[in-house]
This record gives C-alpha cells, structure tokens and sequence, in this order.
C-alpha cells in the first residue's frame, strides 16, 4: 500500500506532534512484533496522547477508513479501537461528521493542610469563584444540633450552595452555621466566603477545622448540578470548624465533581 496519506486524514489539534498527519500516524503505528492486540495497542497511544494533552478536547480523529488506509489495517481493527475509545468516553462519533476527542476535564489540586474556604481556595489557583444560593433558611434541626454538641432548640443557619470555577460547577455544599455563636451570621446572604463574613461581621477568630474525604457516587440533584448524564464519581468534604471559644461554628457536606479534583498533600519524614 502507499505511504502516501489520504486527505481526509486531518488532525485539528495545536499540539505538533497530532498536527502534523504524518507524525500522528508514526506515534501510534503499532508493533506487529509484539502480543498485545495491535487494537489495544492503538487505543493505548491514542488514550496516552489524549492524557498528555496532545490530543485536546473537541478536536478530530480520521475516520475508520482513513486510519485504517494510513496504517495498512484493517477496518475492523481500527472499528475495535474506537469502539474501546468510545466505551471509555474518551472520542464521540458524529456520523457522517466524524470522530472527536473528549477530554477529561482540567483537574484542579488545591494543597491540603490549611483553613480556608472555597473562595480564598479558587483565587489562589486563578480560578473565579461564584455561588448560586438554591436554599437559605433558619432551622432547627436536633440531628444537626447533635453534631454541634448544642441543645436541640439551637438554631441553625442552613445553606445550600453551588460553588463555582470560572463559570463552571465545581461543587454543591450544605452547611449549618451555629446563631448561637455567631448570630449575625442571619443576616448574611450566602455570598462568597462564610469565613471571611464570620471574621469581618461576626468577630469570631477560626482556630482549626475537622475533615474528612471520601470517595461516593453523588445523587440525582448534585449530577444535575455538575451537568451530569447519570450519577458518577465525587469527592465528599465533611468538615467542622472551630472558632477560637472551643465552639463548633460550622459543619459543612460538600460534595465535589470528581473529574475536576485532585487534591495533594506535602508528607514530612518528621513532622514538627
């Protein structure tokens, strides 16, 4: 078979090495000479250059028949590599339009082991933050009031938010603040950092906070909130926050889209 390449084999990508036709095709030529199914091989290179960045978002792949010609296989070999591409959401075929990529999104990772709130977090990265208010109300709720080590009359503020990067969802959180403790905390909007409006307008001093992360599969509301076809994999923050009076101002579930985040932890060998 020709070297030549066909014209509809277009690679629309900035990244050299997926712009240029040629080079594509010799990074993902499989070796004959090895075990591994020359198909699992193709998926394997074409998923390592999506993850590198090579191959972005949205930008186009050559069609089954084009690739097929370009690397003298056949097309069943190069339909089974896409079939394996598309069953790992990594390319969406178009018919007659053909086959882009579908990036995994860019993961944000925020470094863990200091107090500080959705807001003061997203500025540091670059990242502008924004909320959307979906509940603001006065409750009292003994379950909660049983976290709060309070009396079952204690009133609560309870706040239902959606936190968001540069426009997109990034988490859908629910926090109680204490009125008790800080009681001008009912006449807050619900915008931006709680922990700045407590420090600023309530004139409580935060010490410490309590955390935990784990991994879940969120419910119907929060895939609707990230955009979501069906339910999927996120992070749930459970934390308490202390002010400086030993009281628990704040507990708060938040639950964060686990395709943008990626949090990181410096370890010491000593810890001081």
């Amino acid at each position: 078979m020709s070297s030549s390449l066909p014209n509809s084999l277009e690679i629309k990508t900035d990244s050299l090495a997926a712009n240029d036709s040629h080079a594509f095709i010799e990074k993902i030529r499989p070796n004959t000479g090895v075990s591994e199914p020359v198909y699992k091989q193709l998926q394997r290179s074409i998923t390592d250059m999506i993850q590198s960045g090579e191959l972005g978002d949205g930008f186009s792949l050559p069609s089954e028949r084009a690739l097929a010609e370009a690397l003298d296989l056949s097309r069943t070999t190069v339909r089974r590599c896409y079939e394996e591409l598309r069953a790992q959401d990594c390319i969406v075929t178009h018919g007659r339009a053909g086959v882009t990529i579908k990036a995994p999104a860019s993961r944000i990772n925020p470094e863990m082991g200091k107090l500080k709130g959705f807001t003061e977090e997203m500025r540091e990265l670059g990242i502008t933050p924004s909320t959307q208010i979906l509940e603001h109300q006065i409750v009292v709720d003994r379950t909660i009031a049983s976290i709060f080590n309070r009396p079952a009359s204690t009133k609560f503020l309870r706040l239902i938010r959606v936190r968001l990067g540069d426009d997109i969802p990034l988490s859908r959180e629910m926090a109680w603040y204490d009125l008790t403790v800080a009681p001008a905390l009912a006449d807050w909007n619900g915008d931006g950092s709680a922990y700045q409006y407590l420090e600023k307008y309530c004139d409580v001093g935060l010490v410490h906070a309590e955390q935990t992360i784990e991994a879940v599969i969120c419910d119907e509301a929060e895939a609707a909130v990230f955009g979501f076809n069906q339910p999927g994999p996120c992070l749930l923050l459970k934390r308490k926050t202390y002010a400086d009076n030993g009281q628990i101002v704040e507990y708060v579930e938040g639950t964060f889209r686990g395709d943008a985040y990626t949090y990181r932890v410096n370890l010491k060998i000593r810890p001081s």
